[in-house]
This record gives C-alpha cells, sequence and structure tokens, in this order.
C-alpha cells in the first residue's frame, strides 16, 4: 500500500501532555514549551485548556500562557473548550482552533459526564455554532474508539455514529483516539475505514496512546488506509489514567524518527523536538517516555 508523502502532526504536550501533572508548571515553562515547538516546526499546537481550574488545575494559567506565546503566522493554537464560558474565554485568547469532545462508549460517557453520548454531543451544539460564527476552527474528538475501560470492546459502527454526529456540528477535523492505547493495526484499520465512510479521510486523524506499545504500529497502519494526521506528545508527556504506571501519548520524537524512516514529510525538526523533550523532562525532574529521543540525546552527549 502506498504511504501518504505528507502528515501533519499535531502536538498536544503543552495541554493534554500537561494537564494530569502533580506539580505545579509555571506559565513561564509552558510558554517556552510551546516557543520551542511553534520553532520546531509544527503547524498545529494543542497549546491550553479553558475547563474550570476546580477540575483541572493544571490549565488555570491558560489565558497567560496564550497571550505570551510568539505566534507564527499560519500556525494553529488549539485549546479545549468543553462549555461556551471556554469558549468565551477561547476567543478573549484568541484561539485558532476549539476542541470539543465525545466517546465512541455509552459505558465511558455515562461514568465521565454522566449522560448519554447524544446528549453530551449536544451540549457542544452551542459551542460549535459561537465556533462558526466567529470563523474559529473546530475540531471534534471521539474518546475510547478502539476499546473502553468499562465496556471493553467499542465497534467501528458506535465510532462511525459519533463521527457522524460531529460532521453535523461543523468540525473542521475528527480525531479518533485510543484513550487506554488497546488498538491494535487490523482494528484501527477497520475504525478509520468505517470512519472515512462518514468523513473526507483527509480531515480524520489518529489520536493513539502507547499503553501496551502499539502506536507507533497504529500510526503506520492508519498511513496504509489514508490517514495522514497524526497526535503526539513531546516527549511522551501525559500518562494513561486507566492503567497504572502506563505511558499515555504516542511521543513525538518517535512518531517523527519513524517518519523520517519512510520518507514521509512532517516539515519538523526532529533535533529541535528533542531539545523541547530533554528541556520539559529535566523541568519535570525524570527522563523523558521517548525511546527516539532519549537515544538521540544520549548519542549527542556522546
Amino acid at each position: 500500500m502506498t504511504l501518504p508523502s505528507k502528515a501533519k502532526i499535531v502536538e498536544v504536550g503543552p495541554r493534554d501532555g500537561l494537564q494530569n501533572e502533580k506539580e505545579t508548571i509555571s506559565a513561564d515553562v509552558k510558554v517556552e514549551l510551546v516557543d520551542r515547538l511553534t520553532d520546531a516546526g509544527f503547524v498545529n499546537i494543542e497549546a491550553a485548556s479553558f475547563v474550570s481550574p476546580k477540575w483541572v488545575p493544571q490549565m488555570a494559567t491558560s489565558a497567560e500562557v496564550m497571550a505570551r506565546i510568539t505566534r507564527k503566522p499560519g500556525v494553529i493554537y488549539s485549546v479545549l473548550t468543553p462549555n461556551m464560558k471556554g469558549f468565551e474565554a477561547a476567543l478573549a485568547a484568541k484561539a485558532d482552533e476549539v476542541v470539543i469532545f465525545g466517546a465512541a462508549s455509552e459505558a465511558f460517557s455515562q461514568k465521565n459526564i454522566n449522560c448519554s453520548i447524544a446528549e453530551s454531543i449536544e451540549r457542544f451544539r452551542e459551542v460549535a455554532e459561537a465556533a462558526k460564527q466567529n470563523k474559529v476552527r473546530l475540531r471534534g474528538s471521539i474518546s475510547c474508539s478502539f476499546g473502553c475501560p468499562y465496556q471493553g470492546d467499542v465497534s467501528p459502527e458506535s465510532v462511525a455514529d459519533v463521527v457522524r454526529r460531529l460532521r453535523e456540528l461543523g468540525c473542521d477535523e475528527i480525531d479518533i483516539a485510543d484513550t487506554i492505547g488497546v488498538g491494535t493495526p487490523r482494528k484501527v484499520q477497520a475504525v478509520m475505514e468505517r470512519a472515512a465512510k462518514e468523513f473526507p479521510i483527509e480531515r480524520l486523524s489518529g489520536h493513539f496512546h502507547d499503553t501496551y506499545g502499539q502506536a507507533l504500529a497504529n500510526i503506520y497502519a492508519s498511513m496504509e488506509v489514508g490517514i495522514a494526521i497524526f497526535h503526539s506528545s513531546v516527549a511522551g508527556l501525559g500518562g494513561c489514567p486507566y492503567a497504572k504506571g502506563a505511558t499515555g501519548n504516542v511521543s513525538t520524537e518517535d512518531v517523527l524518527y519513524m517518519m523520517n524512516g519512510l520518507g514521509v514529510d512532517t516539515g519538523i525538526d526532529l533535533d529541535k523536538v528533542v531539545d523541547a523533550g530533554q528541556f520539559i523532562s529535566q523541568h519535570l525532574g525524570r527522563k523523558a517516555v521517548s525511546r527516539a529521543g532519549n537515544a538521540i540525546a544520549a548519542k549527542r552527549a556522546g
């Protein structure tokens, strides 16, 4: 199968990666991380989240971070917005894209937000309409697309149903996310091919977690069926809340190393990403969860 010649990598470390950190990370460090990633050549960076600081204290500095980052023309700086209050904060912060989210698992939706999938997505209608009126890009994210910690397997049909709902809200891009990292290549291809019947494949993205060591294989399998947008996190930031001690987001350095080896153009400077990964890992006082990043850093140290 022919792989795409280009891939867009959405860097999620500053938001999805850092939000679960116990120690408070200063706005200075977050701003420097985003600026380093901008300098490395990313065209889309998930920079912040406008959720209640009561629920996610780490994101309390989001407005300050968005105000202080050095923006590069053409780069999309995305923020997570769970409701209209979040959307208004995102608009004030001049976010280029807002992200809304649902789950492909009924059990996950009920346990996490006490409502059905249909109800949860309906709650975003107001945000979606406001995004369109204000000409802000709208991205939808579907968690538990390959498996759920409560109900187990999730069918491609369930994912397709949520893709349809998000399409109807006017999403510009839709993420198919493996929240607990249980997907394997054939299952991933089946889900992606089914999702592509509901939404243009060039605007679907894969968000894979490496909990079971399958993320790179799943990215490769997705490329085989035509997906060319992927999410990753510098230094592998962000654990998996449902599997003790497990890694969460696939590391950007590992993804870039693979893409470079395949001759897939991402427009991103791997060396600068390694630097950014080492910077944030040193700040957090631990080793990066990135095999390629740590190997390249060790080789440099020689």
